[in-house]
């Protein structure tokens, strides 16, 4: 399995905690990195996350996410084909970053992309410049495939 974490969720594990919302978020980040860290989960990365993490003006954050971004398996290049395909995606509705790693994702065969980004997840939900990577938040994907584990450990 690829999963490609937009920077959203790399973040999310130094947001305040104190929120129910952003505390479950984290939770999944945390399963989905010990699952990286197993190998039972492959994470692409791109160029474009970290230059979105370098652009963080907290300095501590920033050092933790560089941490994060060193269990990237796999680190998607700005080829033009990827630029390419991102302002196709920008033309379409999306933002700048969300359309850089929605390209970095389809280009590295990821099987999600996952975002916290609630825009993000409603203009991919409408199928906005066809994307050809499932767009997701962690917890709901999490869950789904929990669920398909227990249904195919049922057959």
């Amino acid at each position: 399995m690829k999963v490609y974490l937009d920077a959203c969720c790399v973040n999310r594990l130094t947001d305040d905690q104190s929120q129910p919302r952003i505390r479950a978020e984290s939770e999944a980040i945390e399963q989905i990195l010990r699952n990286v860290r197993k190998g039972t989960c492959q994470w692409l990365g791109s160029e474009a996350l970290i230059e979105e993490i370098e652009g963080n003006p907290d300095t501590a954050r920033k050092r933790e996410s560089r941490a994060l971004i060193s269990l990237t398996n796999e680190l998607i290049q700005m080829t033009d084909p990827v630029l390419e395909r991102a302002r196709q995606l920008q033309t379409a509705g999306y933002g700048g970053f969300d359309a850089i790693h929605l390209a970095s994702a389809e280009s590295g065969h990821a099987d999600v992309l996952l975002t916290m980004d609630d825009r993000f997840l409603r203009r991919a939900e409408r199928g906005l410049g066809t994307p050809l990577v499932s767009v997701r938040n962690p917890i709901s994907w999490l869950e789904e495939e929990r669920s398909d584990d227990r249904h195919r450990n049922d057959d």
